[in-house]
């Protein structure tokens, strides 16, 4: 089995422009943060309104407050999301920042937003997370493409067996397989490190860099990319 254990607390973060960031937290003493389908389409949610401008937005139905949080908050034009995956008690993003304040204000509006609709759905107090994100400065492109297989191999930890990895739908997977459609994320971040000469058969490349997975392969770099 896939070993998802969680990475070891992370608290020397490194802002920089451009740079690029393996970024997790899990609950407050493990505790799940995702207990229903609705709670994984509320991140998701969250996710798709900071990541879109307004004007390609479509969301039907958003509460006033909603409107006015995506209108005052929107992080499109200084984050770019590249992978993620979110577990019962814990998430992952693959994110590049801009700017050198733009991960630091987009992940605290995150998970404030989050934390607030939870406790609320849930009739609970207190802190959510465990303390502050974690945040690992990616400085190669060897790490940032292992970094991406790491995060779309987490779901067999629940089970999920390699080959169906594409059904888990609280991953970016799907949509680097081009079964979901999210304008959001950048897959490209990941894919054009796998087209050929003739820019063609990016995906089938990098579905068999995912799923022919060996453990040896990540293990020299695992301590770049989950310190």
């Amino acid at each position: 089995m896939y070993y998802g254990v969680m990475p070891q607390r992370n608290s020397r973060k490194t802002y920089i422009e451009k740079g690029y960031y393996h970024v997790y937290n899990r609950g407050v003493e493990k505790r799940t943060i995702f207990d229903s389908d609705q709670d994984y389409k509320v991140f998701l949610g969250y996710l798709r309104q900071y990541l879109t401008p307004p004007s390609l937005d479509n969301s039907p139905n958003l509460s006033q407050s909603d409107q006015k949080a995506y209108q005052t908050k929107c992080y499109a034009d200084v984050i770019q999301l590249g992978a993620y995956v979110l577990m019962p008690n814990h998430f992952h993003l693959l994110i590049k920042q801009e700017n050198i304040s733009a991960m630091k204000e987009f992940l605290q509006s995150l998970s404030t937003r989050y934390s607030v609709y939870f406790n609320k759905r849930y009739n609970r107090v207190g802190s959510l997370f465990q303390g502050r994100y974690k945040a690992v400065t990616i400085k190669t492109d060897e790490q940032l493409v292992h970094l991406s297989r790491y995060i779309h191999l987490n779901p067999t930890d629940l089970g999920v067996p390699i080959t169906s990895l594409s059904s888990f739908k609280y991953s970016s997977y799907p949509s680097y397989l081009g079964e979901s459609v999210r304008p959001w994320l950048n897959e490209k971040m990941i894919l054009s490190f796998f087209q050929d000469s003739r820019q063609r058969n990016s995906v089938k490349s990098y579905v068999k860099f995912v799923e022919d997975y060996a453990e040896e392969q990540l293990e020299p770099i695992k301590h770049l990319i989950l310190d």
